[in-house]
């Protein structure tokens, strides 16, 4: 990119078909490229008011600058990619009048429904799901606000969830000068090294992880499970109650005589997403079978029950890597390239059943 290697790739003739990518986010960004330069116009729809996705409003700026993929959008944009952002699909326009309008549609929507935590205490405020949580932070870097609205500035903060957007908000609450940072996790410390009995080789070894964000500070707890939250007379929370806790047939059971709290006036909650949002009405609104996982269901082309409309990424996979939801989304590229000529040379890094690296 900085020696202007990486140039626009204009296609040598348009197709005549057209497409809608719904989602910008790497799978959406994958897709809407290699279709653009197959020929076909291509529309990404965003419900942000920034293309990127979970690239731009999930991952902090300080572990992944934006340029990055501001620059990869004014290649697109100059290769032919139109990008309408604000519109958020079964809401703002109906996936009906989305398949009128265009010969496919692409998918790409994400699984951004979060694993909550039901627990007495959960509706005081301070406690928030990692995603209200971690967009302010990048809304601060875009220049929308001066500070975040919801800050852990001398704050006792609690991470719950041990995986990389939990690392995230440790990150995000030492940059903004958290008092303290604990991130619990329900799961046992994993080994330093590959257990050979219980993850040989090629599988992809489970091991712990000390990212930048844990090399800042701040502590990790394992194998605790949170009981309540406790609060102030305003509604405020203030402590977080826990056990430690063991396993009995891949069950966690609480260990008696364990229980104990630690400060918590700010609470984030990162255990990881379920599914597409069933709340604006896209799924329905398509007709889309899921799977038993909860995901869109799709075929080795990544095709779903409904024809010309196809699914990359976390939407089809489950919450899951950017290689891989970049990889989906060249793969599905090359699927719905294929329906709507009938051949396609575009590449197809992947097939829908390989999961050896899903997270």
């Amino acid at each position: 990119m900085e020696t202007g290697e990486v140039a626009p790739r204009v296609p040598d003739r348009l197709s005549g078909k057209t497409v809608a990518v719904v989602g910008s986010g790497p799978a959406g960004l994958a897709a809407a490229q290699q279709l653009t330069r197959a020929g076909h116009t291509v529309a990404v729809y965003e419900r942000a008011d920034r293309v990127g996705g979970l690239l731009r409003y999930g991952i902090p700026e300080f572990k992944m600058e934006k340029r990055h993929i501001n620059r990869r959008i004014e290649q697109m944009r100059a290769e032919g990619t139109k990008f309408r952002t604000g519109v958020e699909i079964g809401r703002d326009m109906p996936a009906t009048a989305l398949r009128k309008r265009y010969d496919a549609v692409v998918l790409a929507v994400g699984a951004t429904t979060a694993r909550d935590l039901p627990v007495p205490g959960r509706e005081l405020k301070g406690i928030h799901q990692a995603m209200e949580y971690l967009p302010l932070a990048n809304k601060v870097q875009e220049g929308d606000y001066v500070a975040p609205p919801l800050s852990a500035e001398g704050k006792h903060v609690v991470v719950i969830g041990g995986g990389d957007t939990g690392a995230d908000c440790v990150g995000t609450a030492h940059r903004q000068g958290a008092a303290s940072v604990t991130q619990l996790e329900i799961m046992p410390r994993p080994d330093d090294e590959r257990n050979p009995v219980a993850q040989p080789w090629p599988t992809f070894p489970m091991l712990y992880k000390v990212t930048s964000a844990h090399e800042e500070g701040g502590e990790r707890v394992y194998s605790v499970s949170t009981t309540h939250f406790e609060g102030d007379e305003d509604g405020n929370v203030q402590w977080l109650h826990m056990s430690e806790v063991e396993f009995a047939d891949g069950r966690p059971t609480s260990k008696p005589g364990t229980e104990r709290k630690i400060p918590a006036q700010l609470v984030t909650l990162a255990m990881g997403f379920t599914g597409p949002d069933r709340d604006n009405g896209l799924v329905d609104q398509f007709g889309l079978d899921l799977d038993p996982r909860g995901n869109i269901a799709r075929d080795a082309d990544f095709r779903t029950n409904v024809p010309g409309v196809f699914v990359a990424g976390d939407a089809g996979r489950g919450q899951s890597l950017i290689v891989w939801a970049i990889a989906e989304g060249r793969s599905a590229a090359r699927g719905c390239d294929r329906f709507l000529t009938g051949a396609s040379e575009l590449p197809a890094p992947i097939r829908p059943t390989d999961r050896a690296l899903t997270v």
